[in-house]
C-alpha cells in the first residue's frame, strides 16, 4: 500500500492524494455536548466495538464523527434520542437494520443504519463494523 497523503492545511490523512474534503478543526466535545447520558453511553459503547477491529482514527467533522483505516468505513451523526450513520461494504447486503443501501461504486456500498439501544450494539452489528474495517483498510481492492 502506498503512504498516506496528509492535507498541509488541515493535517488530515488520505489515501489518496489531493483527495477532495472540507478542511475543518472540530471536537468531540461539539458534539456530546447537551446529549442525553443514553445516547452518550450508546456513542461511547459503538467506538469500544469499533476500536475492537484494530488502530482507528476517530475524525470529528461539522456533522458527524467518521471512523478512519486508510479510507473512512463508517461514520455516525448524534440525534437526539439515537445515533444515526453508515458502514462501507465491499458487498450489497439486504438486511433488516440498514435503512437504505447507496451504492457508490462496485466494491463500496454505503449501508445506513439508525441505533437507540445498546442492545442492538450486539455480535452481528460487530460483524458489519469488522466487515466495514477491511474496507477501510482497502483490504478489499486486493481481491
Amino acid at each position: 500500500m502506498k503512504a498516506m497523503w496528509k492535507c498541509k492545511r488541515c493535517g488530515r490523512k488520505f489515501a489518496n492524494r489531493n483527495q477532495s474534503h472540507f478542511c475543518s478543526k472540530h471536537t468531540l466535545d461539539e458534539h456530546l455536548r447537551g446529549r442525553s447520558s443514553e445516547v452518550i453511553a450508546l456513542y461511547r459503547r459503538l467506538v469500544r466495538l469499533v476500536r475492537k477491529c484494530g488502530r482507528v482514527a476517530i475524525l470529528p467533522e461539522k456533522t458527524r464523527i467518521a471512523f478512519q483505516v486508510r479510507m473512512s468505513f463508517a461514520q455516525v451523526s448524534f440525534r437526539r434520542d439515537k445515533l444515526r450513520g453508515h458502514v462501507t461494504l465491499a458487498r450489497r447486503l439486504e438486511h433488516p437494520r440498514f435503512l437504505r443501501i447507496d451504492t457508490i461504486s462496485p466494491q463500496n456500498h454505503v449501508h445506513h443504519f439508525e441505533l437507540r439501544s445498546t442492545a442492538e450494539l450486539d455480535e452481528e452489528f460487530s460483524g458489519f463494523l469488522r466487515e466495514a474495517y477491511r474496507v477501510g483498510q482497502q483490504l478489499h481492492l486486493k481481491s
